[in-house]
């Protein structure tokens, strides 16, 4: 799917950055049509990079891969690692049972209902755009926040 994306990003005049772990590049994964190709050593590198250079996160349907991108996103996101919005693009209803867990997640008190408010869902990317023009980053909770009962 990155691969799709970058194809016609590329072919549509867009300028693409990858962002690669070395192993990857040794295994001839390296995607020949990104104008600029940063290599780094580990995965998690590349997420960090990754998110240095953008101003949002968009996650396009996908594999356990995908979904473990997007959560460290979330939760770096909820920790106050970054202050940027979060989008899924919800091609076919995709991310819908994702949704119901995240409710889940807030109906049995796991998680606070105002770390949703990083998240936007769009059926395609101007939608998902026109969403993060009304993102307020959350407020980073503090460690005398959870002395005073709030919870994760």
């Amino acid at each position: 799917m990155m691969g799709a994306v970058a194809n016609g990003t590329v072919d549509a005049g867009g300028k693409v950055i990858g962002v690669i772990p070395r192993f990857l590049v040794e295994r001839e994964m390296a995607h020949e049509k990104v104008q600029t190709l940063e290599v780094v050593q580990t995965m998690h590198e590349r997420k960090a990079r990754m998110d240095e250079l953008g101003d949002a996160t968009i996650t396009l349907p996908g594999g356990a891969g995908t979904l473990e991108e997007f959560f460290e996103m979330y939760t770096w996101g909820q920790i106050g690692l970054h202050q940027k919005p979060l989008g899924l693009i919800n091609t076919n209803n995709y991310f819908d049972d994702l949704m119901a867990m995240f409710d889940k997640m807030i109906s049995e008190e796991f998680l606070e209902e105002r770390y949703m408010n990083q998240l936007f869902i769009g059926e395609d990317l101007e939608s998902l755009v026109a969403q993060f023009e009304n993102f307020k980053p959350l407020p980073v909770r503090t460690y005398k926040d959870l002395q005073k009962g709030h919870r994760s």
